[in-house]
């Protein structure tokens, strides 16, 4: 069977790894990023060709079957579309967007030019969270009362220097860049959510970022469970927790660790979690560390999907309700100490 053959619009950090999978699992044609050293650089590890401009990429390079959007968030849903309008498949990574208007047409299209729509999700690979959404849809926990969410990083102003992150327009804010995929597991575990309140504000970022560093939220989903989200990149030093605590029923869990890959606690009635797997590692990119690295089962699943028909892992819809539950909590938040 023929090697899909993809190309990459954005060649930061992110793109390094989707290139290094593509390398595994496709074949990489072409890159493009409007700083052409950087598209050079990753273009020559991988024998692919240059580009500056995407219009010039995507009418060129028809011979690709699927274009990966590793550019800026704000950039996601132009790109894509465009993608999608000159019939190429699409995987976005995370948000797919920072508006839910733009995910909404994004969707539109792909099923207008009959295109798939991929969205990054890795952190749903994760064993632990793999397993405790298992354990949940099979009911081992009962009726779900409240969860809590803790996402506690550090991004220091390195971080944010000489780049689109901080900046509302291509950013978005912490919650898209640090935390959209905590949001989405707390969609994908309990359910969507119908109300949220929340306090928000920046302590330590001031002059670097554009929005908040730190909020508090108070979430109601609609199957009844309450939750709260607390979340910050003033960690002091280094990232110190991404947890998950599930109060239900039948039973209590907590999946923790930095990035949600380890099962902390568990007392389940008549059931105990074992031999969980070792996961893969975080994206580690030299200063500062990142979500699970699980890239490898989202293109393990892309390939199945354009090649054997299987359904697809994590649908546009899913990444459209993950930027509308953050959309949500945005719009309800109080800024505090402005």
């Amino acid at each position: 069977m023929n090697k899909i053959k993809f190309g990459i619009i954005g060649c930061g950090r992110i793109a390094q790894r989707h290139a290094e999978h593509i390398n595994k699992y496709g074949k990489l044609i072409a890159v493009c990023d409007i700083v052409k050293e950087k598209a050079t650089e990753l273009a020559n590890k991988y024998q692919a060709k240059v580009y500056e401009h995407v219009e010039d990429l995507l009418t060129n390079e028809k011979e690709i079957d699927v274009i990966s959007v590793c550019t800026p968030n704000g950039l996601h849903a132009s790109h894509s579309l465009a993608a999608l309008n000159n019939n190429f498949h699409v995987l976005c990574e995370k948000p797919m967007a920072i508006s839910v208007h733009d995910c909404g047409e994004m969707i539109k299209t792909a099923e207008k030019v009959n295109k798939r729509l991929f969205a990054i999700k890795q952190n749903r690979f994760n064993p632990p969270v793999t397993k405790v959404k298992e354990l949940i849809d099979a009911g081992k926990l009962g009726k779900i009362n409240s969860v809590q969410l803790s996402c506690f990083w550090n991004r220091n102003e390195d971080y944010y220097n000489n780049s689109w992150k901080g900046s509302k327009d291509l950013d978005g804010g912490t919650l898209y860049t640090q935390f959209s995929h905590f949001i989405d597991l707390l969609y994908w575990i309990v359910g969507d959510i119908s109300n949220a309140k929340a306090y928000i504000s920046n302590y330590q970022h001031k002059g670097i970022i554009e929005f908040e560093d730190t909020g508090v939220v108070i979430v109601e989903f609609y199957n009844g469970a309450i939750g709260t989200i607390n979340y910050t990149v003033n960690s002091y030093q280094k990232n110190m927790e991404g947890s998950l605590t599930i109060f239900g029923e039948k039973g209590t869990v907590k999946i923790g660790g930095q990035y949600l890959n380890e099962l902390e606690y568990q007392q389940i009635q008549d059931y105990q979690i074992e031999k969980l797997p070792v996961g893969n590692t975080a994206n580690n990119y030299g200063n500062y560390v990142g979500s699970m690295s699980n890239h490898d089962k989202v293109y393990e699943n892309l390939i199945d999907v354009l090649q054997n028909n299987a359904a697809i892992n994590t649908s546009a819809f899913e990444g459209l309700k993950t930027v509308e539950i953050i959309d949500r909590i945005y719009r309800e938040a109080i800024f505090i100490n402005k």
